[in-house]
């Protein structure tokens, strides 16, 4: 089906990917306003007060001013609620959407979150400070930036009492305020208890006027599923979507091709490829990118470059994330000059290869034997003084785990044990089945040896995955 689409047809919409407003200033320094000063006029001038002509930039700036002098003025000393009731007469509704929109971004908010909440209780405090001002109305939107926050830093519990100091206060829940408690509820560890809250909370707005869902909720849900792999799910909401009044967008068609091509499901991916075309609805650098890396993992290597073409031809640039997919896949099919070539092109058009990207080569080069190879990347980023994380050190462990060179893979690690290089249990989950499938006693008591030390402690998960490769190890031998 892909072969039939023109070039043409493949061009990308101008619509932003995000739909958030930044908050941020446009200039680089401080955007200073200063109050007007008052017209003195001429004797005999009429006194009637002039209507005010300030622009929203205006307006804006002045708000990011005021955000910004308290972020300035309160520490561990100095809590956030005192600075606050000192600019009780000038602070709104929109500069504390603006506060809690800064603390989520920048890096002091968990200090907030342990010196203000858990210490103090200032979310509470906070909260009832706002409710003691004049200028306060129980707002739903206030309330969905909060659980929204809350969410993404795994505050849950803090999101669910959010939501019910929100209905105590008067306020009744809308379909953003859902919104955000499915999402909040979706960024929790237990994703599948996760999914079950999420389809709760769906099925409980559907019968709420106020409440029925929209089509971010849809996608919210769509791409939760996706990323589970569970297609039936997925197929299941989109035949819900269809029945409602609510009209799919181009995030919608993302989510559910998304599902189907992470399971291999290309016939079904490509049919909503076609509607998504038949509705007008443009592809998306996401788009893109999904479709490279589902023929991709297929191997439908002809397909995947024919939308690399079709992805260059566009208004659009590919993304890190578009090479470093066809790095991979490249590698797991054992092609590695096409995989070099990928390499070698981004760099040539002018693209700074990320960690993400030099762990896909150390990948692909264990993948086609290349041991070597690989070990020349690490070394560089060694050599580099640039930060090393564990998902390189990982990654090199597996390439020579999976070619057999688990001496080599103990040597490594031990030899990084004491430097910059840190390991997590990770580390020692991927060091544990390697060792289990060779059969290797001697450095399975040794790793185990460092995790006591470290304080690493395996759960059941951990045991069961053990369990799983000395059975297959196991299975090989028999045959």
């Amino acid at each position: 089906m892909l072969r039939n689409l023109s070039p043409c047809s493949l061009q990308f919409s101008s619509t932003p990917i995000s739909t958030l407003k930044s908050t941020r200033p446009t200039s680089s320094g401080p955007q200073l306003c200063l109050p007007r000063k008052p017209n003195s006029g001429t004797v005999g001038a009429p006194t009637r007060p002039r209507r005010k002509t300030g622009s929203t930039a205006e307006k804006r700036s002045e708000t990011e001013e005021l955000v910004r002098v308290l972020l300035r003025n309160f520490d561990d000393k100095r809590p956030l609620v005192s600075t606050l009731s000192k600019y009780v007469k000038v602070v709104r509704v929109e500069h504390c959407f603006l506060l809690f929109e800064e603390l989520g971004k920048s890096d002091k908010w968990l200090q907030c979150l342990e010196i203000i909440w858990f210490v103090s209780g200032g979310l509470a405090a906070n909260l009832k400070w706002m409710q003691k001002q004049r200028w306060y109305i129980a707002d739903n939107g206030v309330y969905s930036k909060l659980i929204s926050v809350m969410g993404k830093k795994g505050q849950t519990r803090m999101a669910m009492w959010l939501f019910s100091e929100m209905r105590n206060s008067g306020c009744r829940p809308d379909t953003s305020v859902y919104n955000a408690l499915i999402t909040a509820h979706l960024h929790s560890r237990d994703k599948s208890r996760a999914l079950d809250k999420a389809i709760g909370y769906f099925d409980k707005m559907k019968g709420m006027e106020k409440c029925r869902p929209n089509i971010v909720t849809y996608n919210i849900l769509l791409r939760a599923f996706a990323q589970a792999r569970n297609v039936d799910k997925v197929v299941t909401l989109f035949k819900d979507l269809d029945e409602s009044i609510v009209s799919p967008d181009i995030f919608t068609f993302n989510g559910v091709m998304d599902a189907y091509g992470k399971n291999g499901m290309i016939r079904e991916m490509e049919s909503v490829l076609s509607r998504m075309k038949s509705n007008q609805c443009k592809p998306d650098v996401i788009t893109f990118n999904l479709l490279i890396d589902a023929y991709g993992k297929k191997q439908e290597f002809e397909k995947m470059e024919q939308v690399f073409k079709s992805l260059l031809r566009s208004k659009e640039k590919p993304t890190l994330p578009t090479f470093n997919s066809m790095i991979t896949n490249y590698g797991k099919a054992r092609l590695r000059e096409k995989a070099e070539l990928v390499f070698k092109r981004m760099n040539e058009m002018g693209y700074t290869p990320s960690f993400i990207t030099y762990e896909c080569m150390i990948m692909m080069y264990g993948y086609c034997d290349c041991v070597s190879k690989a070990r020349g990347i690490f070394d560089g980023i060694m050599a580099s003084g640039q930060e090393t994380r564990v998902s390189t050190l990982n990654a090199m462990l597996d390439v020579y785990c999976m070619n057999g060179l688990q001496i080599e893979a103990d040597t490594l690690f031990e030899s990084l044990r004491n430097t910059r290089v840190s390991s997590d249990s990770s580390t020692y989950k991927l060091l544990y089945k390697a060792y289990t499938k060779a059969n290797m006693k001697e450095l399975l008591k040794k790793l185990l040896a460092h995790m006591d030390k470290d304080g690493v402690i395996p759960n059941k998960r951990f045991f069961l995955d053990a369990l799983g490769a000395f059975g297959s190890s196991t299975a090989t031998k028999v045959g």
